[in-house]
């Protein structure tokens, strides 16, 4: 009895095979349901954004997309469902340039275009300068970058709003400093109709955006060696040559995103255009964002409205596209 148990306790395991276990250890697989959990715990934290995505944009896109294919007019808004289908008419209607709503459309669509390349441009060339000026150390600098940010803080309806009040003709604060105290104008120039809409809408948009660009610009600078302004100034390069040779060339991924995005959010600016001019917006400022929702929403013509909220958005994924393409073609040369 004691030589069986001795001799069972110096055998070997043996497996079920039968064959003897060398006596290493083997090791441990992972168990399966705690590699999915860390695999599949980034996406159940996307999860909830990814559903309110879905439902604040990506379903009201489609069912703009499903309406613009309708003869959606006055007539059917109560159901909505039952107008009839109307193919590509909607579209051919928004781009007939002979008629006149294309006519209205195109005069829109260059209207947008300059508005947005000068308000863009101005809004990264202020936001440059700013930023570059508040490298330098002295007395007040942290209330100043306050009082720059102080547009992008405010709520855009009360800052505009404001502006509008400004722009008054015969009460304004702009005539009274424009004519009465600089004699720059008459003092009776009528900002919110004519052709001067345009100025005034320019000014409220570049007020309200160039901050944002000092923002982003003042965080990229802080990303720049300064060895490199010590060295340069060691070489004898000025101010001018310094922001030529190393800050725009430093600054030229910051600055790609950046011009996509203020592009991105002048070209489909509605509220201050709205809030400004009010549903009818002057010919000189009227920017197609306001110019749609007049042809859905005081022309009772959704379908046609619809047509051409798509071929904007068709419009921005195409310029996007190729300012994307273009900017990483020019990006490989210099990582190369």
């Amino acid at each position: 009895m004691t030589a069986t148990t001795t001799a069972d306790r110096q055998a070997p395991p043996h497996d079920g095979g039968g064959r003897a276990d060398s006596g290493q250890a083997r090791p441990k697989r992972p168990r399966l349901p705690g590699r999915l959990r860390r695999i599949s715990l980034p996406y159940l934290l996307l999860l909830p954004a990814l559903l309110l995505e879905l439902l604040v944009h990506l379903v009201p896109m489609v069912i703009g997309i499903v309406m613009s294919f309708k003869e959606l007019t006055q007539f059917f808004i109560r159901d909505w469902g039952t107008a009839p289908w109307s193919g590509l008419d909607n579209y051919r209607v928004s781009i007939d340039f002979d008629a006149p709503i294309g006519q209205a459309l195109l005069h829109s669509f260059f209207v947008t275009c300059a508005f947005t390349v000068l308000s863009v441009g101005l809004c990264w060339l202020i936001g440059t300068v700013a930023a570059v000026y508040m490298q330098e150390n002295f007395k007040g600098r942290g209330l100043l970058r306050a009082v720059f940010l102080t547009p992008y803080a405010l709520p855009v309806y009360a800052a505009v709003i404001t502006w509008a009040f400004m722009f008054q003709r015969d009460n304004g604060l702009v005539n009274h400093v424009l004519g009465d105290q600089l004699g720059l104008t008459d003092g009776q120039t009528f900002w919110l109709i004519g052709d001067n809409s345009f100025v005034a809408l320019l000014t409220v948009s570049v007020w309200k955006g160039w901050p944002f660009a000092f923002l982003i610009i003042m965080a990229g600078l802080q990303n720049i060696p300064r060895e490199l302004y010590e060295a340069a100034a060691i070489d004898g390069a000025g101010i001018w040559q310094q922001i030529r040779r190393i800050t725009l060339p430093s600054l030229r991924p910051v600055n790609q995103v950046l011009v996509l995005v203020l592009f991105l959010w002048t070209f489909n600016d509605f509220n201050t255009p709205y809030v400004l001019f009010g549903k009818s917006a002057p010919e000189a400022a009227d920017l197609i964002s306001i110019h749609i929702y007049q042809s859905s929403f005081v022309t009772w013509n959704f379908g046609t409205g619809s047509a051409m909220s798509v071929l904007l958005l068709l419009f921005l994924l195409l310029v996007t596209a190729v300012y994307l393409v273009l900017t990483s073609r020019g990006r490989k040369p210099a990582d190369g």
